[in-house]
């Protein structure tokens, strides 16, 4: 399939093309170039003018792990029984059916990273997923993709409230500190069990731990720390967490990040900023602002803005961007943090996020700019099948 007559946003070394065309087969995109597709065989559609952009991707969701209008039924977001329980995988507890999985995707959202809570200072795997479909196995980018790691007033309120640790920051930030210093230790252990195998020693493997078990995909950089913070200092106790057990990590929330924007930027560390659109509803969102992620970005930090669905539901993270310019945000950068950023800090750049040859053929088609808020979606693609709207229309 070929399409023409596009704006394409490519987020990618091509930047904007004014009129261009794409080619997509077997769900890949297989050519981006500009004009009209000459000596080309396939079919050939008529963009009619329309805006084209990567699919957007929301780096920090609950989707369908906190269902649509569903109370505790279909809230499976937290465990809080046990405060470290990073054995709990996040796609376990995602319903696919949830009507919310079918409005992001209408609204041009086709990747979304999804897993527990702040209830716990170590809560669980996410998983990154596409939007479309009805089997989440078979929606699958990547799982785990991340550890989710909690720090300020989330963990303090839920255990404060059982009359049990963690009921100060100092108490979370143990735990935490423990339960890394143990998987590390089990690591070293099974460590020296592959080197006797191999005749160098001689030793017993360790006895089976789950949790630790659950941890050695983060103590071997395999996947990173996903660290929910907002306040200044929960900020920084996170960089001092991640450098002490020489974690990946990405920061989560960053509600107070303008405070201190050199210094994030200092760390080089990706940053998904947000939600911005909803109330002060504890003490730490004292300096919620749509200004927070424009300071960011232009200190050079990397940002992903994030719905933190169903605090923002996900449909509305184009909108979120759109505020965002409004609070003095370059207008492309906001591009870029809700599709190649978010893609770049979830470790799935090389099938997602941008409009370039080879990668996912995961597309919408607007008839404007989406930062518009009159904007519609004419029409998405995943993995190269239309599946919203039509490209006749």
């Amino acid at each position: 399939m070929i399409i023409k007559n596009l704006k394409l946003y490519t987020m990618d070394d091509y930047g904007i093309i004014e009129n261009g065309y794409i080619c997509i087969e077997n769900g890949k995109i297989t050519r981006v170039s500009e004009g009209e597709p000459v000596g080309l065989s396939g079919e050939i559609i008529d963009g009619r003018g329309g805006y084209m952009f990567p699919g957007f991707i929301d780096g920090h969701t609950h989707l369908g792990i906190i269902e649509n209008a569903i109370s505790f039924e279909g809230d499976d977001c937290n465990e809080t029984n046990d405060p470290i329980t990073p054995q709990l995988r996040g796609i376990d507890g995602i319903n696919a059916m949830d009507p919310c999985f079918g409005e992001a995707l209408r609204a041009g959202i086709t990747c979304v990273a999804i897993g527990p809570g702040s209830a716990n200072p170590i809560g669980g795997q996410f998983c990154i997923v596409k939007t479309h479909g009805v089997r989440i196995d078979n929606m699958v980018i990547k799982a785990p993709s991340a550890m989710k790691f909690a720090l300020g007033e989330n963990p303090k309120g839920v255990y404060h409230g059982k009359s049990q640790t963690p009921e100060t920051r100092m108490a979370t930030v143990s735990l935490i500190r423990e339960a890394l210093m143990k998987a590390k230790k089990y690591a070293e252990a099974l460590d020296r069990v592959d080197a006797a195998s191999d005749g160098v020693d001689d030793c017993e493997e360790p006895e089976f731990d789950f949790k630790c078990e659950a941890l050695l995909p983060v103590i071997r950089r395999e996947i990173p720390a996903h660290f929910h913070a907002h306040r200044a200092d929960d900020i920084f106790t996170a960089i001092r967490i991640a450098k002490e057990f020489n974690l990946k990590y990405n920061l989560v929330h960053c509600t107070e990040g303008r405070l201190i924007a050199d210094e994030i930027a200092s760390e080089e560390v990706g940053v998904f900023v947000g939600p911005n659109l909803c109330d002060r509803s504890k003490p730490e969102l004292r300096e919620l602002s749509f200004a927070n992620p424009s300071a960011l970005d232009r200190a050079g930090v990397a940002i992903g803005l994030t719905t933190d669905h169903p605090v923002i539901p996900l449909e509305y993270l184009p909108l979120c961007a759109s505020l965002a310019v409004k609070a003095g945000m370059d207008e492309y950068n906001a591009f870029r943090a809700i599709t190649i950023n978010p893609a770049r800090i979830l470790g799935i750049d090389h099938r997602v996020g941008s409009i370039r040859e080879g990668k996912d053929a995961d597309l919408v088609i607007f008839d404007g700019n989406p930062l518009n808020v009159m904007t519609k979606v004419r029409c998405v693609f995943s993995d190269g099948r239309l599946v919203h709207g039509s490209l006749n229309e």
